[in-house]
């Protein structure tokens, strides 16, 4: 196995199951998030692997050749072995971030396989061994063998200062966690506005996200949303703005987008079931959006095969 594939594949492989699809989030990850976190998303892995889209994806990822090697040389399978992902950015403008992961991990194991292959280095702090890359810029620490803490070194020795003390993270940030990680099966929250994050490079726009969003979606202040996996996935959002007229003009545009996608994709049934579902309602500065679609449809869409783009010179005529 190539020697840098332990530390960021481990990373990967805990970070990948958050696309699969509930209890609240666990307070002991809770503890370890930074006090300053501005976004934070969840995953109940355990919840997602008793619906069929879960079980869908999980027969994707088992399927892949990455994933075997990780498994021959830790005895880590993230498909099994994780029960509840947490993921958080720090303060705005920071490159900090952490990926926090409560399962089943076989740590000597682990540490073997990473000493053994090499690329990495070991760091000792708070009593425990980060595991890291050949720069020592990212790494991985088990505080024991059911928690992982992954991200960049700074972030993750903040986390093992943080292990015993009780949450730093706002009253407010806290219940928002509460109220939808406990309903939902996957949830995201960002208590700063959108348009002031910055997506990952290679990832593909979203409305609204970035210095260059439409500017009905730059009056959003703060959102989260959610994932329910069912014979019906169910996605919920909720957006505050600004002031009440901000938050109707938010609605009217989310509905009049709908409708556009609807016209421009009259044969997709996906398309036109999504738009067919959704719902945008304003009450004062707040806005509730949901959509749907079946199960079975999100997976048949899943399943088609992307276009290949053309290359080479072609005829003239």
């Amino acid at each position: 196995m190539n020697a840098r594939i332990l530390t960021s594949t481990a990373l990967a492989a805990m970070l990948a199951v958050v696309i699969l699809p509930a209890k609240a989030a666990d307070p002991q990850l809770l503890n370890l998030v930074m006090p300053d976190a501005t976004v934070l998303a969840g995953v109940n892995v355990d919840q997602a692997k008793t619906s069929p889209f879960g079980q869908y994806v999980i027969g994707q990822i088992q399927n892949g050749v990455e994933l075997q090697k990780l498994i021959a040389a830790t005895g880590f399978d993230p498909t099994q072995d994780v029960h509840e992902v947490l993921v958080a950015s720090g303060a705005a403008g920071s490159k900090t971030g952490l990926a926090l992961a409560r399962g089943n991990f076989n740590t000597s194991q682990i540490a073997a396989a990473a000493a053994a292959h090499g690329g990495t280095t070991t760091e000792t702090y708070a009593g425990l061994t980060i595991i890291e890359d050949q720069k020592q810029t990212h790494g991985v620490a088990f505080v024991n063998s059911t928690i992982a803490v992954a991200g960049d070194v700074v972030s993750v020795k903040a986390a093992l200062d943080r292990l015993k003390t009780q949450s730093s993270l706002p009253a407010s940030v806290l219940a928002e966690v509460s109220h939808w990680s406990g309903k939902e099966d996957a949830w995201a929250i960002t208590t700063v506005p959108p348009g002031s994050l910055h997506p990952a490079s290679g990832a593909p726009p979203i409305p609204g996200v970035g210095p260059n969003g439409n500017n009905t979606f730059l009056t959003v202040q703060s959102a989260a949303g959610g994932v329910k996996f069912g014979d019906n996935v169910v996605v919920t959002a909720q957006a505050q703005s600004d002031n009440a007229q901000d938050a109707q003009n938010l609605a009217n545009t989310v509905k009049l987008l709908a409708s556009l996608a609807q016209l421009q994709a009259k044969d997709n049934p996906a398309v036109q079931a999504l738009a067919q579902s959704l719902t945008a309602t304003a009450t004062g500065t707040t806005v509730d959006i949901s959509f749907s679609l079946p199960e079975a449809q999100l997976q048949a869409m899943l399943s088609q095969p992307h276009a290949q783009p053309q290359h080479g010179n072609r005829k003239r005529m």
